[in-house]
């Protein structure tokens, strides 16, 4: 059986254009994954509004797993030049197996599963890095989409 995860960036999307791509392609749960979910710039992706219209729009569920977020310290230093890509990504994965992701959480409870970040492209994004992780440690037939 094929799991089904999705990735998506709110930044530069409409409400519209966000919760139509969300239902157009089936999303079952949004799994928030940023650092900070409670930004008054994240506008209508705002973690408590976030949870409400989803569930109003498109009868979907709402989760935040702050496991799956990187560190402040590491998004600092990416921000602020200290590390390039190359080496983020090498620090994030370590991340994920410290906090032993693939043993509490099982792939199969993400099936429809739409992961979230701010980031506009999922190119220079944890969000992911995450699914190609979840991808490559599980045994399963695992489809990525990115919804852009």
């Amino acid at each position: 059986m094929k799991i089904q995860l999705f990735t998506i960036g709110f930044t530069k999307k409409s409400a519209e254009y966000f919760f139509e791509l969300l239902i157009q392609n089936g999303v079952k749960r949004l799994v928030d994954i940023r650092i900070n979910n409670s930004s008054q710039l994240a506008g209508f992706a705002k973690g408590s509004d976030l949870q409400y219209f989803l569930r109003a729009i498109g009868n979907m569920d709402y989760v935040y797993i702050e496991d799956f977020a990187p560190t402040k310290e590491l998004l600092s230093d990416y921000q602020n030049k200290k590390v390039n890509w190359e080496e983020y990504q090498k620090i994030y994965r370590n991340l994920l197996k410290d906090r032993n992701i693939i043993k509490k959480y099982d792939i199969n409870e993400f099936d429809g599963s739409c992961f979230l970040c701010s980031e506009d492209t999922p190119d220079q994004c944890h969000r992911r890095l995450l699914v190609e992780y979840f991808k490559e440690k599980n045994k399963k037939d695992v489809e990525i989409r990115h919804l852009k």
